[in-house]
């Protein structure tokens, strides 16, 4: 099986206190790149480890997680219940962040996008 093609979008590494944006992405209003840094940064300091908000190839939005093998202080139930709430709230802004990378980076049609989602 191969490896499909992602983009990162985003990410906080709790082990070295850093967060990450993607360039490629500048076109992000502010307040929307200010949410996901948030977003990020308060997941990584809850329950540890890295977070990363990639783009797969087919233009869906996925919240990866993931701990150093002897992180032992990482909440991995935590960890679900927590991308499952951020999903649940965010819902608007991660179905937003989808339209603008399927229209801006994969060049699709608008109007198919929109007939597909009614």
């Amino acid at each position: 099986m191969s490896e499909q093609k992602k983009v990162v979008l985003c990410g906080a590494n709790a082990y070295e206190q850093k967060y990450y944006f993607n360039e490629v992405f500048n076109g992000i209003p502010e307040s929307v790149k200010d949410e996901l840094h948030i977003i990020c940064v308060l997941f990584t300091e809850e329950v540890g480890g890295i977070l990363t908000i990639v783009f797969e190839e087919d233009g869906t939005l996925a919240l990866e997680t993931q701990a150093a093998e002897d992180d032992y202080l990482y909440d991995e139930i935590g960890s679900g219940l927590l991308v499952n709430e951020i999903r649940r709230k965010r819902q608007e802004l991660l179905e937003s962040l989808c339209l603008y990378y399927r229209v801006f980076v994969l060049h699709e049609d608008v109007s198919a996008i929109l007939d597909d989602q009614e």
